[in-house]
């Protein structure tokens, strides 16, 4: 059995996931402005957007002197731009409406069998914490969804001032506990920003991944959780 003291979680397809697709939700909000743009259109154009500011932008920019609200406000305004839509009062509306949905609950789902891991992680006594590349709407994402209790603390990549993979933000998580590398674990969806880099970072690591989708990956199948509710089953096992 692993002598874990700290558990440590991704959020995003991990704990909880969108209850449609980013385009879907666009373009209902288009919708609502009397603009009509096809959902498959922003979906796509929304990931050419999203990898561009990632690129020019790392971490919502903030070395940059960017806020992660400004960020997020560019991206949906250039994910319309993409898409034919280019009035800048209509941009600006769609942008600061879609940045206050996304940190509802309305717009997020629970995944299936968190909350009951989540308690049961607490039940056995470990220490629980989040380490996410998400900006700072995540603790109010995670109170509305009714998980945020279940965490010690809640560590974004805007608050670290890193983001996964950099193992500086799995250590930051460890000082804020006073808890070892070998006595924690992370769990995540993501191989590498979740898994590698918190091995990389010393801690043990288990990899949420759907039956057929391990592919090529090097992930022994003792860490790999084809649910959560396998978790606690793998922590004794070792």
């Amino acid at each position: 059995m692993l002598r874990l003291r700290l558990l440590t979680w991704d959020v995003k397809d991990t704990l909880l996931r969108l209850r449609q697709p980013v385009g879907e939700n666009y373009s209902a909000e288009a919708r609502a402005h009397g603009v009509q743009v096809q959902p498959e259109a922003l979906s796509q154009a929304f990931h050419q957007a999203y990898k561009a500011q990632q690129q020019r932008f790392p971490n919502y920019g903030l070395r940059q002197g960017l806020s992660s609200r400004q960020w997020w406000v560019d991206v949906v305004k250039q994910t319309f731009r993409l898409s034919g839509v280019h009035e800048d009062r209509v941009l600006t509306r769609l942008a600061e409406n879609l940045y206050q949905d996304f940190c509802s609950a309305h717009t997020w789902e629970v995944l299936p069998g968190a909350n009951e891991i989540l308690s049961q992680c607490c039940e056995r006594g470990f220490r629980m914490g989040v380490i996410s590349n998400f900006d700072k709407r995540l603790e109010k994402i995670l109170s509305q969804c009714n998980l945020r209790h279940h965490f010690e603390f809640v560590l974004t990549s805007e608050d670290a001032g890193f983001a996964k993979p950099d193992r500086r933000i799995f250590e930051k998580a460890l000082r804020l506990c006073g808890v070892l590398p070998e006595q924690a674990a992370h769990v995540g969806d993501d191989y590498l920003r979740d898994y590698r880099a918190a091995r990389e970072a010393g801690m043990h690591s288990f990899l949420l991944s759907a039956a057929g989708q391990r592919g090529e990956l090097e992930v022994p199948k003792e860490h790999v959780l084809p649910s959560l509710s396998h978790l606690l089953a793998l922590i004794e096992k070792g």
